[in-house]
């Protein structure tokens, strides 16, 4: 397995208020593709992203764990430090986390194949979130696989595992599905999953499915948010990039 670091750089031109953020996601949505199938569940690399933040040192790390898709053993991971690059505004988040996933996905030795991220695609507000951002700036297939709704509504899928339930989005023109709640485990809460880019949502929950043979959330997401965690503790002041 291949450990690699990186640290951020907040690319030129990086939005800095609300309204130039909500127009790069206006210009951005459209170059969104949603008429491929994606890879098949089961073979090739997927690749899960997570970000973890300190606050009080205006720090983010992100962290990329590489899984093979069949065996769902590690093949590498990568990590990144970087200064936070946006405030907090809902519906925006991923203007905080872009610069950093992008580094660490720089920093793999290795194609990552299938991104999926802890976060929405087209369940969202915009029908732009993390996973679509992600994807059309880096042209890779990407889901998205939340724990929470956000704020679309759902019917309880089935007590077994694989049942599923459309999340929807209470349109003028009528109820549109921006995703699914999908049960990963008999009994447990769903995820929700979306699709980010160059994905169906049939297969973003064939993968899901595949990713989660055990617990409730992905493979990918557990990985990632566990090494995310790791190196958040790890980093020291002098990590840090200073504040302009």
């Amino acid at each position: 397995m291949n450990t690699t670091s990186n640290t951020v750089p907040i690319p030129a031109g990086w939005p800095v208020t609300e309204e130039q953020a909500r127009a790069v996601q206006d210009e951005l949505r459209g170059r969104v593709v949603l008429d491929e199938p994606g890879p098949p569940p089961g073979t090739g690399r997927v690749t899960g992203v997570d970000v973890a933040y300190d606050d009080e040192r205006d720090v983010v790390v992100a962290a990329a764990v590489v899984l093979d898709a069949a065996t769902l053993a590690v093949v590498a991971e990568a990590t990144a430090v970087g200064q936070v690059s946006f405030p907090y505004v809902p519906g925006l988040l991923a203007f905080r986390e872009i610069p950093a996933v992008l580094a660490v996905l720089d920093a793999l030795p290795c194609a990552p194949g299938l991104v999926v991220c802890d976060g929405y695609g087209r369940a969202h507000p915009r029908r732009f979130g993390l996973a679509s951002h992600l994807g059309v700036l880096t042209g890779l297939p990407t889901i998205g696989v939340a724990k929470n709704p956000f704020t679309f509504s759902y019917e309880e899928p089935g007590a077994r595992r694989g049942s599923a339930s459309p999340l929807l989005a209470g349109e003028p023109t009528g109820p549109e599905e921006v995703g699914r709640a999908l049960r990963t485990q008999d009994g447990v809460k769903p995820v929700f999953v979306s699709v980010g880019h160059r994905m169906s949502l049939d297969n973003a929950c064939a993968h899901t499915l595949g990713l989660a043979p055990k617990y409730r959330l992905p493979e990918t997401t557990r990985s990632a948010d566990s090494l995310c965690r790791r190196a958040l503790k790890e980093t020291t002041p002098s990590e840090a990039p200073p504040v302009d």
